[in-house]
């Protein structure tokens, strides 16, 4: 399985194909007495899975690899697979995964039937995982007390995003920004940075500005930990077009604007490391894969494989790793045995 779709295979006919044409390399590592199973067993056998089993086999084997690189930080973010559904789209497969972006790995992912059942699927990846010492990074969907909590209980700080699924809070965190900028110009300024991106016929300018938490938040004091509020102000000028747009976070960390940007932006980048390269690489998205467990496991075989070639010191794309592995037996065994 790992072999194949490190080869670019997609599906179970894939599989069983890749079997049959690369069966004496197979043979070097395994008997396969009896030749490579029809697609229809190995769908059976991948399907029949335990998701939850599998998932701590993937976690363990990736905290072996987690390398010390200072603070790290873990992006937590939701994907649906828009094919994965029997005519009812709600009930397609929704995963959350956890991106580690310093190690560019992801650390493990998890079934959600649907996005309202985030909630719950974040809390038990949290629970699996080990923070400590790392800043854990979450989307509007996850912006939950109960989140809040779990995470510094493990020793670990969030910068959760705000909007309207926390009314209350997002009023009093946008209405504070507003009166400081009105009455404490100086205070946005010591708290501010700002940069500046180039490209594509397109330039973004981002202002980050970041406040500590006092008494004036009866909201922001309930949250675990809670230490400052963020401001985001990007601009986007696109030929003579200007746009503005502004998100607020809450955050455990202290007041360092600095980190507080990296911070959001390696959040960002859990888009084009991981989704986009399930999506375009591995084909995610357009999986029809539905029997039983077959689309959650087949899913963490994914993320397996595209950490796989992540580990790999070369300097090719990911689309050109897969394409390598397909084409070169050598290279497919550093892939897997380096």
């Amino acid at each position: 399985m790992v072999s194949a779709i490190l080869s670019g295979a997609e599906g179970w006919k894939d599989i069983k194909e890749f079997g049959d044409v690369k069966l004496d390399w197979l043979r070097q590592f395994r008997a396969f007495e009896a030749g490579i199973p029809v697609d229809d067993t190995i769908a059976r056998i991948i399907s029949a899975l335990v998701p939850e089993q599998f998932l701590c086999c993937f976690v363990s084997w990736v905290n072996e690899l987690r390398e010390a690189t200072g603070k790290d930080v873990l992006a937590i973010d939701g994907k649906t697979l828009r094919r994965s559904h029997n005519g009812n789209r709600s009930s397609a497969l929704h995963r959350v995964s956890v991106w580690s972006c310093k190690n560019r790995l992801v650390l493990g992912q998890s079934r959600s039937v649907g996005k309202k059942n985030e909630i719950e699927t974040v809390m038990a990846l949290l629970e699996l995982l080990a923070l400590k010492g790392s800043t854990v990074t979450l989307d509007v969907m996850s912006c939950q007390k109960k989140i809040a909590k779990k995470i510094k209980s493990k020793g670990a700080d969030y910068l959760i995003s705000l909007k309207g699924n926390q009314g209350n809070l997002h009023k009093e965190v946008k209405a504070y920004f507003h009166k400081m900028h009105r009455d404490a110009p100086e205070l946005i300024q010591a708290g501010q940075t700002e940069t500046t991106d180039v490209g594509h016929g397109r330039i973004e300018v981002r202002r980050y500005r970041q406040l500590a938490l006092t008494d004036w938040s009866s909201e922001a004091r309930q949250w675990a930990g809670a230490m400052s509020i963020v401001e985001v102000e990007r601009e986007r000028h696109i030929g003579e077009t200007r746009s503005t747009e502004i998100q607020y976070y809450l955050s455990s960390l202290e007041v360092n604007p600095q980190q507080v940007a990296e911070t959001i932006r390696s959040h960002w980048g859990v888009e084009n490391q991981v989704h986009w390269v399930l999506d375009v690489v591995f084909k995610e998205d357009d999986s029809r894969i539905r029997r039983e467990n077959g689309a959650e496991n087949m899913g963490m075989m994914r993320r397996f494989c595209m950490n796989l070639a992540r580990l790999n010191k070369g300097k090719n794309s990911m689309r050109g790793k897969l394409k390598n592995a397909g084409w070169n037996d050598s290279f497919r065994e550093e892939l897997l045995f380096a």
